[in-house]
Order: structure tokens, then C-alpha cells, then sequence
């Protein structure tokens, strides 16, 4: 792949095709993007203090006149009141429809700030500029925002695709290596669900791509957008082939909520997931031991999770229940059948549930 020409996938959904442009030093084209894909004659950003700290300065540069509406950082404040310090932010500025939202940091920042963009007025055009790995892999494209409430995680939310997705592997320089990590459970959940090659690649090339060695790291981006961008198109507002990308969010999810957005970083709790899937599918003969032990493998070499041996795992079996992946009664699980293969069950029971959990760590 060549670095110095960036990359192009188009997300074309029933709502809107976008353009996801990926590449080193591609922040310094948003400008013209914005002017190609928006047009508006007012410009917001979306960050948190941490983020703009780091690249805030580099922002007002490229988009000099725009306003900064800096928002808490973390998972716990992925909620309606931030939600409403957008909206409070935008109508002092007397933001008419006309107005584009630039959403600029990790997930929690896009989701909550795609949320205030689907809203205000019915909607204003965004573009979201991931700065974390997990982000720029998956988050960013799809068009899912939300904001989580007490109950549980995403709980209220809309699909609102965004006019353009600009990813920028530099960004990732100044993201705390933990944070890093959390990105690549999103990436091994591409590639135990989607596509083995992948999976391999990761396994194969773990050093460089942890060390953010930009030659391997980007093309590993691409690939996970390609992949989103092609289940997106098939499937845009989660009614089937998408939810394969839930593979480990159920009980990430739950673990998230359970212990209040404060311990795990996202990708943390879906690699907790992740390893409870392969465990039932294991357990039910449907996942080679062989299988089994690569995803455990790869998972451990990234380095110790968050403890959860003071968790029950009747807690989050509660959790689960008001999971929004449960349709009429039943809880939508997704379980690896091989490297590169997921199959979506309803018959998950809350014995194979407490089972795996328990093996984990968890209490009962």
C-alpha cells in the first residue's frame, strides 16, 4: 500500500454514500472535503479537553473560524446531559441547518456528538475525525450514535450516517498505550468474525502493528473498514448481517454497565466478550480447541485485562436481559464457528451464560 496516496473506500448505504478517506496527514484535506461533501457556512467541533490538548491547535489551524464545544471524556459521559451541553453550545452560537458538525476524537466523542448532530434541528451534517484505534476501525463508520443510560449501554440512540469519514493513522501517536490496545480487540473481532486472513495478519505482524509502525498499521485499518463499509451497505440499520459485528459486545456490554463505564475501556469488555463466545461455542462443539486457544492466544499477548473477579455473574446476566440486542424475549448472541466465521444463535442459555462467565473469573 502506498502511504503517501490515501486511501478511499465509499460507505454506500440506503441513506447516504460517504467517502471514508484513510491515510497519513489526510486531516490536512479537510478542509477541502468539508467545502466537497458539506458546503455549510458554520463550523462546530466535538472533542474532549484530553484530545485537544494534544491536536486542538493543529485544528484551529486547519479550520480556523470553527468553534470548539469540548466535551468530559470517558464512557460516563456518554450520556443526555453531555449530549444537551452540545445543544446548549450550538444555540448560543445560533446554529441554523446549515451548520456542520465535526466530530474529532474516539468513539465516545462521535457518538455523542453524531447524536447532537442527528437532533438539532433534525439533523445538521457531520463528519466524523477518529483520533483513537478503535475509532478509526470501527466506531466512525456506520452511522451508529447514542448515548448510554444507567440501565445499560447505547440504550438510546439513531443510525445517522455521516457525510464523511476522515482517518488519519498520525493521530494515533499521542493515544496512551493502553488505549491502543483497547483498538486491537476491535481488530481481532474483525478478524474472527469476518475475515481469517486478517486474524492471521494480526497474529503474524502483532510487534510492528503494536509498535504503530504506519506500513502495516494502515492497510490493518483499511481492512477493517472495508469490511464495516461492506456490512453497512448490505445491512444499515442492524436488521441482520450487521449483527455479526456484535460478536463480543454482548457481554462487554454488560460488563461496561455493570461497572458504571469506569473500569474497562470498551474494547477491554468486548474482549472479555469475546473469549465468553469462544468458550459457548466451544463448550457446544461448534469451535475448534485449536480455534479456541488462537483467539485466547492473541488476546493475552496484547497483555492483562481489567480484573473481574469481584464481579457475579449473576449481575451480568441482568444486565443482558436488557440488552438491546433482545428481541422479542430473546437475546441475539453471536458465536465464532472458526477463524473468520460467526454464526447468529437465539438459543443461548443463561446456564452456558453463568458457565463461561464463571470461567473467566467471575463469581456467581
Amino acid at each position: 500500500m502506498d502511504q503517501s496516496v490515501p486511501l478511499r473506500i465509499d460507505v454506500r448505504t440506503p441513506s447516504r454514500t460517504y467517502p471514508a478517506i484513510i491515510g497519513p496527514g489526510t486531516l490536512a484535506a479537510l478542509p477541502r472535503l468539508l467545502d466537497e461533501v458539506c458546503g455549510g457556512s458554520t463550523r462546530f467541533i466535538v472533542s474532549n479537553p484530553t484530545v485537544w490538548g494534544y491536536w486542538g491547535s493543529a485544528m484551529q489551524d486547519i479550520l480556523p473560524g470553527a468553534e470548539a464545544i469540548l466535551v468530559p471524556d470517558g464512557e460516563r459521559h456518554k450520556t443526555l446531559p453531555t449530549a444537551l451541553r452540545i445543544y446548549d453550545a450550538l444555540l448560543r452560537a445560533a446554529a441554523d441547518r446549515s451548520a456542520e458538525i465535526v466530530t474529532f476524537g474516539g468513539g465516545v466523542v462521535g457518538d455523542v456528538g453524531g447524536f447532537a448532530a442527528a437532533t438539532y434541528l433534525r439533523g445538521l451534517a457531520l463528519v466524523h475525525v477518529p483520533t483513537t484505534l478503535l475509532a478509526q476501525v470501527d466506531a466512525a463508520i456506520g452511522g451508529k450514535v447514542g448515548v448510554n443510560l444507567p440501565a445499560g449501554k447505547n440504550l438510546v440512540g439513531a443510525f445517522y450516517q455521516p457525510w464523511a469519514v476522515v482517518i488519519d493513522p498520525s493521530l494515533l501517536a499521542t493515544l496512551p498505550r493502553r488505549e491502543f490496545r483497547a483498538g486491537l480487540y476491535e481488530v481481532i473481532k474483525y478478524g474472527v468474525a469476518c475475515d481469517a486472513e486478517l486474524f492471521a495478519r494480526l497474529r503474524r505482524e502483532l510487534g510492528p502493528i503494536s509498535r504503530r509502525d504506519p506500513a502495516v498499521l494502515t492497510p490493518v485499518i483499511a481492512d477493517c473498514c472495508r469490511i464495516k463499509a461492506a456490512i453497512v451497505a448490505e445491512d444499515e440499520r442492524e436488521s441482520g448481517a450487521r449483527r455479526v459485528l456484535n460478536f463480543g459486545h454482548t457481554v462487554g456490554h454488560a460488563l461496561e454497565a455493570a461497572t458504571r463505564y469506569r473500569r474497562f475501556r470498551h474494547g477491554e469488555a468486548v474482549a472479555y466478550g469475546m473469549l465468553a463466545s469462544c468458550a459457548i461455542a466451544s463448550a457446544r462443539g461448534v469451535l475448534a480447541p485449536g480455534d479456541h486457544d488462537a483467539v485466547a492466544s492473541v488476546i493475552a499477548q496484547l497483555g492483562p485485562l481489567p480484573p473481574v473477579g469481584d464481579l457475579s455473574a449473576s449481575a451480568q446476566l441482568d444486565h443482558m436481559r436488557r440488552d438491546k440486542k433482545v428481541h422479542d424475549g430473546r437475546l441475539h448472541f453471536v458465536l465464532p464457528t472458526g477463524i473468520g466465521a460467526v454464526s447468529m444463535v437465539t438459543d443461548v442459555s443463561e446456564d452456558e451464560l453463568a458457565r463461561a462467565l464463571r470461567e473467566l473469573g467471575l463469581g456467581e
